[in-house]
């Protein structure tokens, strides 16, 4: 049997690291299919053979070739994530040998994160109030949010340590949230829990998950869409499962976990809302401070888009028009700005549309004995689905517009 050349084989590693860094980044693997093989193009490989899934990558230089299989451990950061897009763009213009790309993309996880640990802390408390403030906009409900959350990023840091705690953080971190929400209920200080226990676990939620899951399906990656989706389904119903815990603990009747609003802050609660969430997620994934005003725009542009929508038709439509504002606004940033990674300043606005506290109100209300839970998993499918669609509308709108560009 002939050796394989020392440089394909170099070549097919560095191709598999830069998928499984894509994967970690959250993109659809439809997408990284296409992205990969513009770079094996560059590279001199036409007929690359990828197969990315969420948790791993294996991929050939062509067909009936040898393939490498490499992993995906866990998510990257907003600042990990920038870099990925930095080393494929300047693979495809020549900027970089491919000894320096591996060595990049080998040493990735190592970056420190940017901004110090008490910081980050209180990003997802300040980002955390913020989903508060647009989801349940009352002054002891915010405050209760604010506590819950930094409860919340205490177990995550300890999840981190302790590989036990991470398995079963959606139901503890659902439990003390809700005990926390509960008592403050039957204290007689607050009202509207079930809204008011969403907002600390929003960071949390899959909601990202489905929606990427179920865009996946809809453009024939089954295999990845198909596991992400029932992923997000079991981590949702193992938060239910912590709040449902609570209550029982409690003796909390049904009704107390209604649906109920409210809304006594004003207007001003979902413009700073917006800015909280927008500079919390920045902190949280390092996020260059440069970068930060990109970010906020484009999730303005999508939050617009999105209440035109409601106001027009419904969820569904707003879901739909936010989705599409969002990676069309990403793609027009990139296009201006090659120097900002489009996924960058597009994941936060995504992270601010996917209805993950919806699929965990619903699941919930089920468990509880609503008198119609039907129309509640309605809205979820429905809005999930709006928003997949509109990703792959704008995806494939955005190459349009990004390849008529590069032609002139």
């Amino acid at each position: 049997m002939t050796e394989e050349p020392a440089n394909r084989v170099t070549d097919r590693r560095l191709l598999t690291y830069l998928a499984v860094a894509m994967v970690a980044t959250g993109q659809p693997v439809h997408e990284i299919d296409e992205e990969l093989a513009e770079v094996g193009r560059r590279l001199g490989y036409p007929d690359v053979q990828a197969a990315a899934a969420p948790t791993g990558v294996s991929l050939a230089l062509g067909g009936g070739e040898a393939a490498t299989v490499e992993s995906v451990d866990g998510s990257l950061r907003l600042d990990q994530a920038s870099e990925v897009r930095t080393i494929r763009q300047h693979l495809l213009d020549g900027e970089i040998d491919r000894a320096q790309a591996l060595i990049r993309l080998s040493s990735l996880r190592g970056r420190p994160a940017r901004y110090p640990t008490w910081l980050v802390g209180l990003a997802w408390v300040a980002a955390s109030a913020g989903i508060g403030l647009i989801l349940q906009p009352g002054a002891v409900n915010v405050a209760v949010t604010a506590v819950g959350a930094a409860l919340v990023f205490g177990l995550v840091q300890l999840g981190e340590r302790r590989p036990a705690v991470a398995t079963l953080l959606p139901s503890v971190a659902a439990f003390v949230v809700a005990c926390l929400v509960f008592a403050t209920v039957s204290a007689g200080w607050l009202e509207g829990a079930l809204r008011t226990l969403l907002p600390p676990l929003a960071i949390l939620l899959p909601g990202a998950v489905l929606v990427t899951g179920l865009s996946e399906i809809a453009a024939s990656a089954m295999v990845a869409g198909v596991s992400r989706v029932g992923y997000g389904l079991v981590q949702l119903l193992l938060f239910a499962l912590g709040i449902l815990a609570a209550a029982a603990l409690f003796g909390l009747p049904p009704e107390t976990l209604s649906n109920i609003r409210v809304d006594d802050l004003g207007w001003w609660a979902v413009p700073l809302g917006l800015l909280l969430i927008s500079v919390g997620l920045c902190l949280m994934h390092s996020v260059r401070l440069s970068l930060m005003p990109w970010v906020i725009v484009v999730l303005l542009v999508a939050f617009g888009a999105q209440v035109f929508g409601q106001t027009l038709f419904g969820a569904a439509l707003g879901g739909f028009l936010g989705a599409l504002a969002a990676s069309l606004g990403a793609s027009v940033v990139e296009l201006a700005r090659p120097q900002l990674p489009r996924l960058v300043v597009f994941l936060p606005a995504f992270w601010m549309l996917v209805p993950g506290s919806l699929g965990l109100l619903s699941v919930t209300k089920f468990a509880f004995g609503d008198d119609d839970p039907s129309d509640s998993w309605f809205m979820v499918v429905e809005l999930v689905g709006a928003i997949a669609v509109g990703l792959l509308v704008g995806s494939v709108i955005a190459r349009s517009v990004r390849r008529t560009v590069r032609r002139r």
